[in-house]
This record gives structure tokens, sequence and C-alpha cells, in this order.
């Protein structure tokens, strides 16, 4: 496992997509804990706002440009002393059902938004915490998880994120970092459109507040836990998303032996061996 139980008081943090939604929840519940935290957004305005409000710092970036992510990590450490939380959640949607519709410039959009942005984000993150351990968490969605027909591009670019975090997660133990996903269901974020959400409301589905999210994040920082998809839905309580074994090789040399050089962070490595 990673950082086991941190403690948030006194904590620095950075998030992503900051300025509203699931990003400005995450932003008050940290600072609730006692945290001080750098609000992390395109919309330079809006983290302003935010950072002021609940007295952290802002700093306006596109997560799709590494030297601006870059640059983020770096204000934050100048500014409030280090990085020890990392919640990467700026995403968007595109909502693009038939890919034969689907432009170049729009795959390419969402793409550098929602993976991209992931990937410059946890290895800033990394290096910003070093050997001193911390916590870094991704905003990933059900559609990591699940089919999602209404947006295939959507629902790639989470599943990228899904297998990203669980993969370095036994790798970033052994520097004191844990790495875990939320996966939210449908949730009242500027990411669904006001017809989007009177649909919602006139089938009376539930979505969820944003700060429902915000609380999940704080458990998979705090847990202690790495390598999780922690499913959140309306009305129920945070779940721990079970991943299924794979079918593994059965041969007579296999042996159930796992290759060389491959661990699993103290849990079984599915899927090498069905002996």
């Amino acid at each position: 496992m990673g950082n086991s139980d941190m403690k948030l008081a006194g904590k620095i943090g950075l998030v992503t997509g900051g300025a509203s939604g699931i990003g400005r929840a995450a932003v008050d519940r940290f600072t609730a804990e006692g945290m001080r935290v750098c609000v992390v957004d395109l919309d330079a305005d809006g983290a302003a706002d935010v950072a002021e409000q609940f007295g952290g710092t802002s700093f306006a970036a596109d997560v799709g440009e590494s030297k601006e992510v870059d640059a983020a990590f770096a204000h934050c450490a100048a500014v409030l002393g280090g990085v020890d939380v990392a919640f990467l959640n700026a995403g968007i949607a595109i909502g693009v059902a038939d890919l034969d519709t689907l432009s170049d410039a729009v795959y390419q959009q969402i793409m550098r938004v929602n993976v991209d942005g992931v990937v410059y984000g946890l290895r800033a993150a990394i290096r910003a915490m070093g050997t001193n351990g911390g916590a870094i968490v991704a905003t990933a969605s059900l559609a990591g998880l699940i089919p999602f027909p209404p947006d295939p591009i959507y629902d790639l670019t989470k599943h990228a994120v899904v297998g990203l975090m669980r993969s370095v997660a036994p790798t970033l133990a052994a520097q004191g970092i844990t790495a875990n996903c939320v996966n939210p269901g449908m949730t009242d974020t500027n990411i669904l459109s006001d017809a989007a959400k009177q649909l919602f409301a006139e089938a009376q589905f539930p979505l969820m507040p944003a700060s429902q999210i915000a609380e999940a994040v704080v458990h998979a920082v705090t847990s202690g836990e790495t390598g999780r998809c922690f499913v959140c839905q309306p009305g129920r309580d945070l779940i721990a998303y079970r991943f299924r074994d794979v079918p593994g090789p059965r041969t007579e040399t296999s042996q159930g032996r796992v290759p060389p050089g491959l661990h699993d962070g103290g849990e079984q490595l599915a899927g090498w061996a069905d002996t």
C-alpha cells in the first residue's frame, strides 16, 4: 500500500478543473479539512474566484499542454510549499454517439483533456511528491467501467484513466504514493447540458451533487488504499469496485508462476496463470 491513513490537516493539494463542479466541491472539502489548495483551471477568472473564496492560490492552465501542467505544479510548490495531494479532475464530454460524424478536431480535443491531461498531471505529481509520499486521485467515471453508447469516445478516455491509475499504483506504492480513481455515475455538473438535466428530472432519475463525489475523493486520499476505483451512485454508499479475474494460460509448464519483473502491490496478479 501507499501512504496509509493520510491526515489532511496542514497538507497541500492541487485540483485541476477546480473552478466548478466536482473540482470546486473538492476544493471546498479539502479546505474544510485544513488543507491549503491550488485551484487549476482553463478558466482563469473562475479559478481565481474559487481560490479567493477558500483561501488558496490559483493557476490558469490547459491540462492538454504539458508545460502548462508542469508550471501549475511548480506554482503550487512555490506558493504553498509543495504538493501532497493531486486531484486530476479536469475533463470534458463530446456527446458524439455516431463515429461516422466524429471530426479529427473533436476527437483530439477530448483526448488531450481527458487522457493527456491525466498523464501530464500524474507525471508532474510524481515528480513533485518525490520520496515524500502523497496521494493522487483521478476522476474517471462509471463510463470507465461499463459501455456508454451515447458517447463512446468519452467512454474510451475514462477506460484509459482507469487502466493508467491501476497500472501505476504498484510502482508508486514503493514511494509512499497512492493512486486511485473516483468513478461517478450521473452527477449534477456543467458536463451535463441544461436539456440533459431536464430529461433526467422528467424521468425522475436522481443526479448526485458534486459534494458526494468530493467525499469519495477524501476517502480515496485518506484510506491508504491504492489501485482502487471508487464507484459513486445515488442513494448508495461508496463502493470499491471489484474487478473480475481474466482467464490465464493453462499449460504443463506454467505451474501458476508470474513472469519475472511483474508484481501486483500485494494482491493477486490476476490472469497470468490459471492452474
